[in-house]
Order: C-alpha cells, then structure tokens, then sequence
C-alpha cells in the first residue's frame, strides 16, 4: 500500500512568519500551488498559508450582532473570533494570514487515509511532518497521479 512518503513532494517551498504578504502571494501564484508551509528557523512547522487566507483579505468584515437584555449589551459574535478576521483582513505579513498550527501528516500514513482527510475536510494541501520537522507536503495532485500511475 502506497504511503504519503512515496508520493510526497520533498522539495518544499516554505516561507517564514515574518515574510510579507505580497512576496508570498507572488510565490503561490508563480509556483502555481495552493499552499505554503509556514516554519521558524529551525524547521518547525508553525502554520500553513493557502489561497483562501489571502482571498479572506479581500472580504468585508462582519459588523458584531448584539442584544439587550437587563439594560445590557451582549455579543452574539466571538470577539476572539472578529479579532482574527480583522488580522486576516489587515495582515501585511504570512503571521497574520496564516492557519495557525494546521492539519499535517506522517509520512507513514497511508493514501487513503489522506485522501479521506481532504475529502472530509476539503483540504487542498497537508504538510508532513516527522520528528516534529517539516520534512514534506502533498497536495490533491499528488493523490490522483497515483489514480493513473503517473509518479
């Protein structure tokens, strides 16, 4: 049974938390992929930046519902939760953007595990990771080349 080691890209365009928004969206545009693995200097992956944070940038920020009860203001919106849409919507570099500690993969899972999981959760890309190190990232296209045989 194939595993996501056999089928995974080792070669991984990564950024770091502090590059800037445009360089990364640059990178995901020219490179043609989905997302980028977020890592600190040592390696440690630290969030997953993919199109669609960058596309949340250019949408409209919800206005908090609120109701009165007992002469009181109460918040029908999670503050912490309209506080990370303002960062999406704001951020200038990949920290701000970013997943936070997203979904990843071992390199011994199997492909029909992660292809269940991207079907499941509509994942696009998964970063692998062993030993706590990014040590690769497979994507939907990885999947179905195994499908034809193409590797």
């Amino acid at each position: 049974m194939l595993k996501v080691k056999d089928i995974m890209t080792k070669d991984v365009i990564s950024v770091t938390p502090d590059t800037e928004i445009t360089q990364a969206t640059k990178i995901l545009l020219e490179k043609r992929i989905n997302g980028l693995p977020v890592v600190d200097s040592d390696g440690n992956l630290k969030g997953i930046l993919c199109q669609s944070d960058l596309i949340a940038q250019q949408k409209k920020l919800p206005l908090p519902s609120f109701f009165t009860f007992l002469d009181g203001f109460i918040s029908l919106t999670s503050m912490k939760q309209l506080e990370r849409q303002v960062q999406k919507v704001a951020a200038t570099t990949v920290e701000h953007a970013m997943t936070s500690n997203p979904v990843s993969v071992s390199p011994d899972v199997s492909i029909n595990s992660v292809a269940a999981l991207m079907v499941d959760k509509n994942f696009h890309t998964l970063p692998v990771i062993d030993n706590g190190k990014l040590v690769g990232i497979v994507g939907k296209e990885d999947v179905l080349r195994t499908l034809t045989g193409s590797e």
